[in-house]
């Protein structure tokens, strides 16, 4: 008869073996259940590679009688590597910076109550940062638009030259009505009803491209076509217009204005789309960070008109302007639409070129009135219908981006 001690060594060894076979057991079943969801799932949806991911598949703990059971950490649980999570929020944070611009109507609405409730939040940026915030917001146009663009959108003349129709054809007319308006009918003092003149004058404003492509972004490179060519051509018909308009009333240095556009507008625009034909890698590092520059000039450029005219605005006849610019605007936004829906009635896009033509029509670089008229009129009235249509027209326009996106006809 064995001893003892020799029949205890042998039960523990056979309890060794038999919680080895157990383990043995569980990892040949584990394989066999891996090898089938393998060969179940196509080669594109396993993620083995080195780098993708840890994959783990049962973790088995072993307990004090030798038995193991599973850890409840769940099965086949692919944890991200440290790199994916670091390129993932890298995305994240480019993704947030890209879309700063879909706050601009609610940048624009919080400006407009800061500086009519605070005004010297805003009263710092004076005009003389007006050109250069101007051109920033230049640059960024052409920054982010292309030689593609321009080709794609030149296709279309016929609606290049309708926005070109409503631009400085039709504009100026209403313009026209409702200075004259002003002057005669109201009895304003003639400096306001220049200033609705010389707002009717000046190019596209950016953000009119910028409200087309959140209502329909397949017309965006046509609105930037529409507003560059504006802008471009404005360095000979806005001191054209502004001569014939107002030149009787009030001295229009006329080369030192076309100076002026050819410093804010075409040289920005120029220099961003060479930036972006010849340094793509560097214009790619810059980009993500121009719509939140954007905003911000932008509230600056929306605040600081209204906080610095706030006197103006809110005289006795800041009313009448408020009243008159609405009924400017409107009949613009209006002109506009109309205009492309008889130009283009059996088009099947004509809804999509009515949006982007209104935009165009009713959207005007106010700013630019602004600092044209303290750069050039000596008379500050001038420039208060300018800094009342820069809040006005962001409002409208913006209104109507929020009703047109939510339609799906194009």
């Amino acid at each position: 008869m064995p001893p003892a001690g020799a029949g205890a060594a042998v039960a523990l060894r056979r309890a060794y073996l038999a919680g080895v076979h157990s383990l043995a057991g569980h990892r040949q079943r584990g394989v066999d259940r891996v090898s089938t969801l393998s060969s179940a799932i196509p080669p594109s949806r396993v993620s083995w590679q080195q780098g993708s991911g840890v994959v783990a598949t049962r973790c088995l703990r072993a307990n004090m009688s030798g038995s193991f059971e599973q850890d409840k950490i769940g099965e086949d649980v692919v944890f991200p590597s440290q790199s994916q999570v670091v390129e993932e929020s890298k995305v994240d944070l480019v993704k947030i910076l890209k879309s700063a611009n879909s706050i601009i109507p609610h940048i624009v609405l919080g400006s407009t109550i800061l500086a009519l409730v605070y005004p010297p939040s805003f009263t710092w940026f004076t005009t003389r940062y007006y050109a250069p915030a101007l051109g920033f917001l230049m640059f960024a146009v052409g920054v982010n638009s292309s030689v593609k663009d321009f080709i794609e959108a030149i296709k279309r003349p016929d609606a290049i030259t309708a926005g070109y129709v409503g631009q400085f054809i039709i504009k100026p007319l209403l313009g026209f009505l409702f200075g004259t308006l002003a002057v005669a009918v109201l009895n304003l003092p003639t400096a306001l009803g220049a200033g609705i003149m010389l707002v009717s004058c000046v190019s596209g404003a950016q953000l009119s491209n910028y409200a087309t492509f959140l209502t329909d972004p397949h017309m965006a490179p046509l609105s930037i076509v529409m507003t560059s060519l504006s802008t471009a051509t404005a360095v000979f018909v806005t001191p054209t217009l502004s001569y014939l308009l107002i030149g009787q009333k009030l001295p229009v240095d006329v080369k030192g204005m076309m100076s002026s556009i050819v410093q804010i507008v075409v040289a920005p625009i120029a220099a961003g789309l060479l930036l972006n034909r010849f340094l793509p890698r560097l214009c790619a590092a810059i980009q993500p960070f121009l719509p939140p520059l954007s905003v911000f000039v932008t509230a600056l450029c929306v605040g600081s008109p209204l906080a610095i005219n706030i006197k103006a605005v809110l005289s006795p006849f800041g009313l009448a302007i408020v009243l008159l610019l609405f009924a400017f605007h409107t009949s613009s936004f209006v002109a506009g639409y109309h205009l492309a829906g008889t130009w283009f009635h059996k088009s099947a896009d004509v809804k999509a070129l009515q949006r982007t033509i209104s935009f165009e029509t009713g959207m005007q670089s106010s700013l630019l009135a602004l600092a044209l008229a303290n750069k050039f009129f000596p008379d500050p009235l001038v420039g208060v219908p300018p800094a009342i249509s820069v809040v006005l027209m962001s409002l409208m326009g913006f209104a109507l981006v929020m009703v047109w996106s939510k339609k799906t006809e194009v």
